[in-house]
């Protein structure tokens, strides 16, 4: 069997000698890379992207000033849960501004199978406006199997 990088070490860390070796021998097989047609392509002025890093950085420090609705002292907690030591009261905004949206798409989703499952059986007596929805295990439990969260509801309640 041929050393690789992959299987060198046995923690599965890439070996840095074999992959400058076998970057040398793909190098000799074909030569030296050089384009040989340049093509500058320029996207529309509405369509340019500014580049990552400074738009990144902006955000995070957007966040200081953003009251998020999860709070942090629960970030904080599930934070420490996990591992975390020193904790940067940005990236705890960041969390919490990541699980208001998994929470929001949740509730979204479920709100669609909810009116997924009232169009099938129901005549249409009240306008779209004056129609209220009710959160139930039924409409739950398929949006939440969509983002690997498995729920099943108990048989009998206690």
């Amino acid at each position: 069997m041929s050393q690789t990088p992959i299987n060198q070490m046995q923690d599965r860390k890439p070996d840095i000698n074999i992959l400058t070796q076998q970057l040398k021998t793909a190098q000799s097989f074909a030569g030296p890379i050089t384009p040989t047609a340049t093509v500058k392509v320029e996207p529309k002025e509405e369509e340019q992207m500014p580049t990552s890093g400074t738009n990144l950085s902006e955000f995070v420090n957007q966040l200081e000033d953003y009251v998020p609705t999860v709070p942090d002292a629960v970030t904080v907690s599930y934070m420490q849960r996990a591992g975390f030591e020193n904790i940067d009261p940005r990236i705890v905004r960041l969390i919490s501004l990541a699980s208001q949206k998994f929470v929001s798409d949740i509730a979204h989703d479920a709100l669609q199978h909810c009116k997924m499952r009232g169009q099938s059986g129901q005549s249409s007596r009240k306008s779209g406006k004056d129609k209220r929805y009710t959160l139930s295990m039924d409409d739950l439990s398929p949006a939440l199997n969509e983002y690997g969260v498995h729920v099943k509801k108990p048989p009998y309640f206690t």
